[in-house]
């Protein structure tokens, strides 16, 4: 009776383990969407994924040349096309792209 409870219960440790990697690629996975530049945390942060497209009318913080590639805050590699950014948890951020939080890498 002993061998058939281990057995049982390797399979639910098995299974178990098995379940928690999964929510974890699944989490993993949320958290590569790009944020959109109408969420409401970007638009407050006036984010573009287009640098070249920012209003410089109305976002007088911006100079050309500044780009979320070259942001403190970009956790992307160098010369990725997107990355994170703790700004935005759980999503991804152009790499071209900018926001009225800039700050220079260095």
């Amino acid at each position: 009776m002993t061998a058939k409870f281990s057995t049982t219960r390797r399979v639910f440790m098995m299974q178990t383990a098995m379940a928690s990697a999964a929510t974890l690629l699944a989490a993993n996975a949320q958290a590569q969407s790009m944020v959109a530049e109408t969420d409401a945390q970007a638009a407050a942060l006036g984010y573009k994924a287009d640098a070249s497209k920012v209003d410089k009318a109305k976002q007088a913080k911006y100079a050309a040349g500044q780009a979320c590639s070259n942001c403190a805050l970009y956790q992307g590699a160098a010369g990725s096309a997107a990355g994170g950014c703790p700004l935005f948890a759980g999503k991804q951020v152009a790499g071209k792209g900018w926001c009225s939080a800039y700050a220079k890498k260095g």
